[in-house]
């Protein structure tokens, strides 16, 4: 049973019709306050997660929890059919559980609070906002477990709940939410801040309904709405070829040695609406690699992924939903079923904006990204210092953005465009390391006439023992190129211990020993390139040799014969050029560096690794006996 919306005013809301002034000075409040609600979180959150990388997503929704404004919306939808209660003015709900939310959160890191906002007795208006905790239980520090098999070991599960009930907090249940994380002060502080931010949010709603009335607010809600539902029209009838479309990609593995998991998808469109269909994803992961992908999550990546690449100045929300429809089928990796794991489900999050990619530009290949930085790659670092003081950190990493038809991809850059870097000096000061380097990797970015944005070397030395948790991929397969640019550079990490020995680390791996004096060299991948290495003037290439993002030897990939000293050789470099174009085969439309099966036999001579083993998948979760 969906939940109940206890309203003392049932009237109608009247429709009006607004004149474009007042719609814009509406819109422009709106879009303001969701500014606002992220100033209020950043300014008073304790996690650097949240405080300085800005990992946390705030939204405004209409009154029947569509998204206006916001950054990463559809929450609503999710939780109003996953909650059995009451919604009653002056309550605050908060859930971190996928499984009770039908996805709205996807891992339980991610702390979902939700307000409905009333006025006069009427729901006008939502506000939610999630951020990610740096600690919520489970078997290791950060509460991302590799090998977890099942969602109980990766921390405290929060069903739905009224945390604020008529606007009184439920003191005992959050010191018992707060008694099971590691950082306590942190979660209390972070909480306290999004809460604060939603306050924020109902009092500009309540600011907004007085100055123009609540039918006014109502209407423009509506209009925002049906105003990206009509721009969104447009592009999908430009871009969304009726005629079926096919792509895959792969995370790399599991963390326990097997994979790669293949994600496929196929579309096309009937009409006005575009189809994304996921039959032929594999199944569901014994670890805790899979992401419960909700279906509307996915409309909204769709809506960011169209926002950003054909006119920004759209309004993002959730009015194009109708226009899309997602089929993902039951049991597979992106619809795991209860209880498999879920915590480290980024690589599969951000492997979907590849995904689109592919599917989107076989259709119109000039139009067509490379793959890129398509993870929140994690570091975590913990234990109890000389004092006897505990330490946690967690942080995400950036890399190389692909190359575009519009330039080159950005060097270290993060996949979601608002996230901002840790300081190092942050970093330094808060946490028992030093940062050793923090520089562009030269010649991760993948060759082309526009290149792949450059990976990034972050050097951790570590001043107290302790353990490191990684989550990464792309250490097997390539971010690939298009058009025929070439692949980008895959990730790896080195950690070198005080006594000069040095180890590889996977990609994937948890409870590493490190002591005082040991260096982490945690290196991230680059973008693809796009178009065709040899046409990328040679200017630039020495340019880009001057700047420290490709080596002089890197430069001959783009036929470019540059001196120690960055002077261009431009008859070598006409030589070369012609040599290379002579001798080269036709370049396909997407270049992945070879076969998975190329790949595997490879993988122990350029990774140190054995190659991932064929998943053992999790077919008994998809019995009639799963929880």
């Amino acid at each position: 049973m969906p939940a109940t919306i206890v309203q003392t005013n049932n009237a109608p809301f009247k429709d009006v019709k607004l004149d474009s002034i007042t719609l814009d000075i509406i819109e422009n409040a709106l879009r303001n306050a969701r500014a606002e609600m992220d100033a209020v979180l950043f300014r008073t959150a304790m996690s650097p997660g949240i405080r300085e990388q800005h990992d946390a997503f705030p939204m405004i929704a209409n009154n029947e929890g569509k998204m206006v404004v916001g950054q990463f919306g559809s929450f609503i939808h999710g939780f109003v059919q996953g909650y059995e209660g009451t919604i009653e003015e002056g309550d605050v709900f908060l859930t971190n559980d996928p499984y009770s939310c039908n996805g709205a959160v996807s891992h339980l890191n991610d702390w979902l609070t939700l307000m409905p906002v009333f006025h006069d007795g009427r729901i006008v208006s939502w506000a939610a906002m999630f951020g990610h905790m740096t600690d919520i239980g489970g078997k290791v520090p950060g509460s991302l477990p590799t090998d977890a098999a099942q969602i109980f070991e990766e921390g405290f599960q929060i069903p739905p709940i009224k945390l604020i009930r008529k606007g009184e907090l439920n003191r005992e249940v959050l010191e018992m939410i707060l008694r099971n994380c590691r950082m306590p002060e942190w979660n209390r502080s972070d909480l306290n801040a999004i809460i604060a931010a939603l306050r924020l949010a109902e009092r500009r709603v309540h600011e907004i309904v007085e100055r123009f009335g609540v039918d006014n607010y109502i209407a423009a809600m509506y209009e925002m709405l049906d105003r990206n539902k009509r721009a969104m029209s447009a592009i999908i009838k430009m871009v969304v070829p009726e005629k079926k479309a096919y792509f895959e990609d792969y995370i790399d593995d599991d963390g326990l040695g097997m994979g790669p998991y293949k994600v496929a998808c196929s579309l096309w469109r009937e009409g006005d609406v575009a189809h994304f269909d996921f039959e032929g994803t594999d199944p569901q992961s014994i670890s805790s690699v899979n992401f419960y992908l909700n279906e509307e999550m996915f409309k909204m990546f769709l809506g960011a992924f169209f926002i950003n690449l054909f006119d920004p100045q759209i309004l993002f929300n959730d009015g194009f939903y109708e226009l899309v429809s997602v089929r993902i089928p039951d049991g597979c990796i992106l619809k795991p079923k209860r209880p498999a794991a879920l915590s480290c489900r980024t690589h599969l999050l951000g492997r979907i904006f590849d995904i689109m990619g592919g599917l989107l530009g076989q259709g119109a290949p000039e139009a067509l990204n490379a793959a890129g930085f398509s993870d929140s790659p994690h570091l975590m670092y913990s234990g109890y210092d000389r004092n006897g003081e505990w330490y946690q950190l967690f942080q995400i990493g950036f890399g190389g953005i692909p190359g575009r038809p519009s330039g080159d991809g950005p060097d270290g850059h993060s996949l979601w465009p608002s996230f901002t870097n840790v300081p190092n000096e942050f970093l330094e000061s808060y946490f028992p390391l030093r940062i050793m380097a923090y520089e562009s990797i030269a010649d991760s970015g993948g060759p082309g006439q526009h290149r792949g944005g450059n990976g990034v070397c972050t050097a951790y030395e570590f001043l107290e023992t302790g353990e490191i948790s990684i989550h990464d991929d792309r250490w097997l397969t390539y971010p690939w190129g298009v058009n025929a640019g070439l692949p980008g550079g895959r990730s790896n990490k080195l950690l070198v211990r005080k006594d000069g020995s040095q180890a590889h680390l996977p990609s994937k791996c948890d409870r590493v020993k490190v002591h005082e004096g040991d260096i982490l060299y945690y290196n991230t991948w680059g973008g693809g390139g796009w178009g065709d290495p040899l046409k990328r003037p040679a200017e630039m290439v020495a340019q880009d040799c001057e700047r420290g993002l490709v080596t002089v030897a890197g430069a001959r990939r783009y036929g470019v014969v540059v001196s120690e000293d960055f002077t261009l050789d431009q008859a070598a470099t006409a030589e070369l050029r012609q040599q290379m174009s002579t001798e080269r085969k036709e370049a396909p439309l997407f270049n992945r560096g070879g076969t998975i099966e190329e790949l595997k036999a490879r993988c122990k001579e350029e990774t140190t690794f054995e190659p991932p083993r064929t998943p053992v998948f999790a077919n008994w979760m998809r019995s009639k006996a799963a929880v």
